[in-house]
Parts: structure tokens; C-alpha cells; sequence
């Protein structure tokens, strides 16, 4: 794998930026769209991209700039509309495209945006092509392009929407149905605003329907997984049996059960692998997820004869985990659920689906069905810096080195750059929470000692 660290303009999860400015403008969308066109135009037939969004007002720049680069470098885009990431995956596969695009910012507020883009087969690109996409971005490419009889044509897909209620559909168990479940779902304002409520209301659900109002600057704002207090108070008032929030672009999914208490990414995998690993279902006894997944977690897989791999984080590593070592169930703690059986990336109604077909057959309420294990004592501070290495000065290392002695074996630290903004992220976790507060405070102090030098 090429080092992520390498790549200017793409980052952990495709490229993403305030809107409307570099590199987030209608001039970059359309270089990319005219770069990665001309990478996956392959032989003579006619080459297909299907061209997705969630429901930021962004999209309506981002979408054409893109479409244009495409049909200059002689694609046919297929343009779905708002829909969630994973569609956006399972339908360039299924319509044989060569390339899929989804335009997202995911959970970050309506002001910023971003491009995600997939494979023939649906998995996102790896960083050696993401490479090629950014050298060929500084090239003037104009003699490459598309003769003028040999443009693209561009057109909408009607029925992009009823093509994915009917793959999700799919996945639930036959004969299984959600008749009498009383469900909170929160679609952020973003992508599955449409598709989410029917997909649980065709299979049987009473469905409260909340954060279904995009209007173009609303995504994610007090709505979805990273805002999640409004669902839970509805599940309270409504006496609902549990609570779905997904995020903007729907890959990812947090629940809360009957009592309004949240339920993370690790606590649905191990949800899915403790039935799984029973039924057969499970591929082999691993469970794949990132170093932010908890020890409880870990040592619970541990307790039922399963393993945790864990890799860096973001979705994509987990993905190129699971297809290297044939696992079929993986995931993130933010609530990137993937399961190779159905999706190629996270899909929050899939998973949410997953953990509704453990109730409806256990008969079993969500507090039950979804907290098998208790989470270890976890904390994270974020500490901003403008330049340099702090990571690498003496003093960060030998407070670093003390945090990792006094926790010695009963916890671990982890300390990561983020992929997407300046922010150095310093997490600890163990079984003494007023420890890990302690050992936490005293490595940030040295991070922003160290920055303000």
C-alpha cells in the first residue's frame, strides 16, 4: 500500500474541504472528473459512471463540475440524485459502470463537501490509484480528451431509488418480518432521507421518521449519528423499541435501545458476531476494526472464541483488512458496520437491519440483544497544531512513555494525526477512569506546551 501520507489532495476517505473553496470548487471537481475519466476509460465499449449525492446545496455545484470533466473525457455519467454511499457502491457494480462517485461531505456539516470515489467493483479506490488521479490532476491533459464525436452523454437513473429498497430488502432474513417494532429513525437530513423510512416501513415497521427534511444547509445538523440526543428523547416519548440514526451519507449507523441509551459500533459488531459465529453465518472467527475500538470489546470476542484484527483508522483500511484476510465482518466505533455477505462499504440501514433481525427472532428488547459486554473506562482529547512534529520532540515522548508505565498492562494509548484536519488525537483507555483522565491531561499538556514553543 502506498503511504497515505503521500497524497496531497485525497485523504482517508476520498477528497473533502469547505465548499466552494480549494480544494473543494466546481474547477477541481471538474479536473478530477476529467483525471479519473481518463485513468478508467479502458478499451471500446462505451464507459459508464454513476454519479451519486447526499443533500447538501454544495451538490449542485459539485454534481455538473463532475459530470462535465466526465463526459470530456468521454464517460457516459449516470446521475442517481441524493442517495446514500452504499448505493452509490452497489449500483456501479450493478449497472456494470466503471467508476462511482458519490458526492459527500458524510457527517461533517452542510458547509463543507466531498468526493468518494469507487471501483468497478465497488470498493474504493486504493491509494496507488488515488496517486495516479492526483499526478495526472498537474498534467494538462487537454490532448487526452475526448474527440468531439466521442464525448459522453449524460442521463438520470428513475429508478435508482426503488433498485436499492429492493437490494436492502434482500438482505433481511425471508420469513422475518418487523410487525409490531416501533422504530425512531433519524436520516440527518442527507442521503436516505427518501429511501430509509420506506425500506423499514415495506418489511413490517411503525416508523417515526425524524430528520427527513433536507434543505440544503440542515445535514446532520442537531439530527443523525454524531447528534444523536433528539432520537433518543423520541424514543423515550414515543415509547419506541429502538432508536436508528444514520449520518449524511447513511454509511454509518449509532442505535439506542428501549431506554434511550446510545449503543456505538462495537457494541452492534459484537451484537452481529456473537449471533453470527452461532449460526454458522461468520466466515471465520475473526472480527475486523480499528485501534478506537474498546478493549472491552476485544476481550469480549476473546470470551466467545472469537478474534479482534484491528487496523489504522477509517473504513476503507478495515475493507482492505477484511478482503486480505476473508472476513466477512468488520467495522468502526463511530458505526461503520461492513459485511462483505451484502455491501463493499458501510451500509448503516444494512446493519440496522442486521441488528432488527436479532430482536424480531429472539423476541429480545434491544438492551438485551445489544450489550454484551461493558466498555472500558475510554477517553479522547483532540489537540489542534499549526506545524512541525510535536509527536517527535523529546518531551511529548517521555510523557508518552510515562502514560504507557503507569497504565502498564490494564490499558493501552493511542495517539494519532488526524487524516482530515490539523488535529493531534491522544486516546487512553483502561479499567481506572480517573487514571486515564490523569494520563490523557498530562500528554495533551505536553502537546500544546510543545506547540506554543
Amino acid at each position: 500500500m502506498a503511504n497515505s501520507a503521500t497524497r496531497k489532495l485525497f485523504g482517508t476517505d476520498g477528497i473533502r474541504g469547505t465548499a466552494n473553496r480549494e480544494p473543494m470548487t466546481a474547477e477541481t471537481a471538474l479536473r478530477v472528473g476529467m483525471a479519473a475519466g481518463l485513468i478508467f476509460t479502458r478499451g471500446s465499449h462505451r464507459h459508464r459512471v454513476v454519479i451519486g449525492k447526499d443533500t447538501r446545496l454544495s451538490g449542485y455545484m459539485i454534481e455538473p463540475a463532475l459530470t462535465a470533466g466526465f463526459v470530456a473525457a468521454g464517460m457516459d455519467p449516470i446521475l442517481v440524485g441524493p442517495m446514500p454511499t452504499p448505493a452509490v457502491a452497489m449500483l456501479t457494480r450493478s449497472l456494470r459502470a466503471d467508476l462511482g462517485v458519490m458526492i459527500s461531505a458524510s457527517h461533517n456539516p452542510y458547509q463543507d463537501n466531498g468526493i468518494k470515489l469507487f471501483g468497478p467493483d465497488g470498493y474504493k479506490l486504493s491509494d496507488e490509484v488515488e496517486l495516479e488521479i492526483e499526478a495526472r490532476l498537474g498534467t494538462d491533459m487537454t490532448e487526452s480528451l475526448a474527440n468531439s464525436p466521442d464525448l459522453g452523454r449524460a442521463k438520470r437513473l428513475d429508478d435508482a431509488q426503488g433498485r436499492y429498497i429492493e437490494f436492502v430488502k434482500q438482505t433481511f432474513p425471508r420469513g422475518v418480518r418487523l410487525d409490531g417494532l416501533k422504530i425512531v429513525l433519524d436520516c440527518a437530513n442527507g442521503a436516505a432521507y427518501k429511501v430509509a423510512p420506506t425500506v423499514l416501513w415495506e418489511l413490517g415497521a411503525e416508523v417515526i421518521p425524524i430528520g427527513t427534511e433536507p434543505d440544503g444547509v440542515n445535514i446532520n445538523r442537531g439530527c443523525g449519528s454524531t447528534d444523536p440526543a433528539f432520537m433518543q428523547e423520541q424514543v423515550v416519548l414515543h415509547g419506541a423499541d429502538i432508536g436508528i440514526a444514520l449520518d449524511g451519507d447513511a454509511d454509518r449507523v449509532i442505535i439506542c435501545d428501549q431506554y434511550g441509551q446510545l449503543v456505538d459500533g462495537d457494541q452492534i459488531m459484537a451484537a452481529i458476531a456473537q449471533a453470527w459465529s452461532k449460526n454458522g453465518q461468520l466466515h471465520r472467527p475473526d472480527v475486523v476494526a480499528t485501534v478506537m475500538s474498546n478493549l472491552g470489546f476485544e476481550r469480549y470476542l476473546g470470551s466467545i472464541g472469537l478474534s479482534l484484527i484491528r487496523t489504522q483508522v477509517g473504513d476503507r483500511y478495515v475493507v482492505e483488512r477484511m478482503r486480505d484476510m476473508a472476513c466477512n465482518l468488520g467495522g468502526e466505533q463511530s458505526g461503520h458496520i461492513i459485511m462483505s455477505d451484502f455491501a463493499t462499504t458501510g451500509d448503516g440501514l444494512i446493519a440496522g437491519l442486521q441488528v432488527l433481525a436479532l430482536i424480531a427472532a429472539t423476541g429480545k428488547p434491544v438492551s438485551e440483544v445489544c450489550r454484551l459486554f461493558e466498555p472500558m473506562p475510554q477517553l479522547l482529547k483532540s489537540v489542534r497544531f499549526s506545524s512541525g512534529e510535536p509527536l517527535e520532540l523529546e518531551p511529548v515522548r517521555r510523557a508518552i512513555a510515562a502514560g504507557e508505565a503507569r497504565l502498564n498492562a490494564d490499558g493501552r494509548i493511542l495517539i494519532r494525526k488526524s487524516g482530515t484536519e490539523p488535529l493531534i488525537r491522544v486516546m487512553a483507555e483502561g479499567s481506572d477512569a480517573a487514571l486515564i483522565g490523569r494520563v490523557v491531561d498530562d500528554i495533551v499538556g505536553e502537546i500544546e506546551r510543545a506547540c506554543r514553543v
